[in-house]
Parts: structure tokens; C-alpha cells; sequence
């Protein structure tokens, strides 16, 4: 068997995968329509062919993809597009489309699977724990030059998973219950096979290694069953960011697209001027993410082996300053600069909680998050 191959891209390049929800606009329960949503788009596709609008595991799912991206401002505009005409299916049919980690108040039992067969195997292979996972998130691409870079960025981005997970955190609910969490989404997923944080490896060489292991032995079928919260994606060039809950709405995803483009940006430069790359303890990045799954943007998260801590949204205004001067290099100064929005206004799961506090209403819930998406703006009663 040949090597894996890691297809260098250029650097900086960015793509945005946003998975969606399709609720029903009476009872603002999962719908399983996506089949019937996506013939009623139409074809929708990349400048390569591809479909911008995709099928998840579940039909009460869609997907919906940038092409590949120079700026955030272009995959931002790239992603409305697109939304738009879902959007749009989605009312002609009864429907509306939501963003979040979770459904509030969905039950499993009721999915129907996608008409996907490489879904339909996953499920039968990893059974209940593939069926309860109801989940979305929001994928972020960057384009790296080299394979080695690539593990390195994975390596490092895993110390500042939790400001991306903190901001993104929106499945405070999971199946009626309110879980306690910010991120209940992020529990569900790391049952599964290989999912969680990745393995702290030396370079490609022994990626391409493990890779090829679990290959041989039948464990995976290709590099997306590497479910890891941080991977490098060898056939499109770039390191994919997959820790985010589903943001919801596009000047969110747009804020955060920008910190994921900065940072890996920086991080590159750091390893091409030779600059000394530390990784924390893996016992500090456990705990940090549990922290900012189970508080968000109130994480206490753990500095140093020392002990010092620092709140997240303290750490996440340090990233905002750190990057400014990378953001100004790639045109997304504004956009970077508002990730500080969300601290004001409040993450999605602060917003979800408001209004269930003011409702009583899991319905509620998910209307002002349909309506969100649909607005642009955020609830900041």
C-alpha cells in the first residue's frame, strides 16, 4: 500500500461546513425532510462538482459547505448563498432550518437514517451510541503547506480548544432535560469510535502509519472516520477543526471562522520561523475541555502545571489581541473583532437558557433559534 499522502494547499485557505437542523414550523420538532429539502434545492454545487448541500447521518439533518475560500467575508457570503436557498426549500415545505448542538427536545428513537450507505454502515457498526448522537457542529477548514506543519498545528490547536468550544457551546438541552452543560453535545459525540482528542503524534510519518494500521485492520474505511476533535484532512491540504457546537448564526460562525483562520495561521508561522511550540500536559487539555463542555465561557481553565487558572472569556479576549495583527494580513479584522460580540450578547446556550427561563418553552426555544438564523441577529433579552 502507498503512503497517505498529505495534498498540500495554500496557506490560510478556508472552507466552513455547517451542519442543520430541520425543524417543523407548527410543533418545532425534528422533521425528517432533508431527502425532500434537498430535491426541492436543486443542485447547488462547487467549482470541482461537488454538492454544497449534503446529506448527514439522519434525515432530520442537512448539510450545507463553503468552496474553497480566501477570505471569511467570501466563505461567509459563500455560506448565505446557499443557506438562502435552503432556507427557502425549507419554508415552501412547512419547515425551518436551526443551528445549535443539539435539539432541545428531540428523541433518537424517532430518526429515520439517511439514504447515504457509508452513514447506514457507520450506524450499523457503532449501533445505540451512533443513534442517540442527534448532534451538530460547524467545520472549520484552513489550508496548510505541508504534512508535518499540519500534525504540529493539530498538536498545539488542542490548547486552545476550549475558547472554541466555549463560544460555540449551544446543546444546554438534550432530550427535554436541561443537562447541566454548556456543550452536552460534546459528551454525546466522544462515545464514539476514535472521537475526542487526537492523538499527540511526532509528524506525518507516523500519522501515515496509524493511519495505514487501522486501515489494514478493517478499524476505520478512510480519514473521515477519524472523528477527532482537531484532524488533518490529507485530501483537501488543511487541519479541520470539528470541536464547535453548531453556531447560531452566520456573523457567529463568521467570528469564529476568522479566530480558527488567525490562529492556524499563527501557529504555521510560528513553526516556519522555528519559534519553540509547547504542548500542555494531556491532563490539562482534559480537563480543560470538560470545563469548558460543562461552563463555558465561565470555564476555569487550567494554565499551567502549576495550577493557575484563567476564565475563559478572559483568555478569549488575549486570542482577540494575540491575532489582531494576523487578522489585519488576512482581511478579517472585523470579523475577529467580533468574537467579542459573543461575550456580550452571550453564547447560544446562554441565549437558550434566557428564553426558557422566560417561556417555560422547549418549543420556544427553538423558534428564537430558527429565528436567529433566519435574522441574523441574536436574542439579547
Amino acid at each position: 500500500m502507498d503512503k497517505l499522502q498529505f495534498q498540500a494547499s495554500a496557506n490560510s485557505t478556508l472552507g466552513i461546513e455547517v451542519e442543520l437542523f430541520i425543524v417543523d414550523s407548527l410543533t418545532q420538532g425534528l422533521s425528517n425532510s432533508a431527502s425532500a429539502v434537498m430535491e426541492r434545492v436543486g443542485p447547488v454545487v462547487m467549482g470541482n462538482g461537488a454538492s454544497k448541500v449534503k446529506h448527514e447521518a439522519f434525515e432530520h439533518t442537512v448539510e450545507i459547505v463553503t468552496d474553497v475560500c480566501t477570505t471569511v467575508a467570501q466563505g461567509r457570503q459563500d455560506l448565505a448563498e446557499t443557506l438562502a436557498k435552503v432556507q427557502t426549500a425549507a419554508t415552501d415545505l412547512g419547515l425551518r432550518v436551526i443551528s445549535c448542538g443539539t435539539h432541545p427536545f428531540s428523541d433518537w428513537r424517532k430518526a429515520e437514517l439517511t439514504p447515504d450507505e457509508r452513514y447506514r454502515d457507520q450506524l450499523d457498526e457503532v449501533q445505540w451510541i451512533a443513534r442517540r448522537a442527534q448532534i451538530c457542529s460547524v467545520h472549520f477548514h484552513v489550508g496548510v503547506d505541508d504534512g508535518d506543519k499540519a500534525i504540529a498545528i493539530v498538536n498545539t490547536l488542542m490548547y486552545y480548544h476550549p475558547a472554541f468550544l466555549a463560544l460555540s457551546s449551544s446543546s444546554p438541552f438534550y432530550e427535554s432535560d436541561d443537562t447541566g452543560l454548556a456543550s452536552s453535545r460534546t459528551t454525546v459525540l466522544e462515545a464514539m469510535p476514535t472521537a475526542g482528542f487526537p492523538h499527540l503524534l511526532t509528524g506525518w510519518d507516523e500519522f501515515a502509519a496509524m493511519y495505514d494500521s487501522l486501515l489494514q485492520a478493517g478499524a476505520i474505511r478512510g480519514i473521515r472516520e477519524f472523528w477527532w476533535d482537531v484532524r488533518p484532512h490529507p485530501d483537501f491540504g488543511t487541519v479541520e477543526l470539528r470541536m464547535c457546537d453548531g453556531l447560531a448564526t452566520l456573523d457567529e460562525i463568521a467570528s469564529v471562522a476568522a479566530l480558527a483562520q488567525c490562529l492556524v495561521t499563527h501557529i504555521g508561522e510560528m513553526i516556519d520561523a522555528g519559534t519553540p511550540i509547547q504542548t500542555p500536559p494531556r491532563w490539562i487539555l482534559r480537563e480543560n475541555k470538560w470545563l469548558a463542555a460543562r461552563y463555558g465561557l465561565e470555564a476555569p481553565i487550567v494554565t499551567d502545571v502549576v495550577g493557575h487558572r484563567q476564565v475563559v472569556r478572559d483568555a478569549v479576549l488575549d486570542l482577540i489581541d494575540m491575532l489582531a495583527p494576523v487578522a489585519s494580513r488576512l482581511g478579517c479584522s472585523d470579523e475577529l473583532a467580533n468574537v467579542a460580540r459573543i461575550l456580550d450578547h452571550g453564547a447560544s446556550y446562554q441565549r437558550q437558557r434566557r428564553v426558557f427561563e422566560q417561556t417555560g418553552s422547549l418549543a420556544r426555544v427553538v423558534d428564537n433559534l430558527a429565528t436567529e438564523l433566519e435574522t441574523g441577529r441574536p436574542n439579547r433579552s
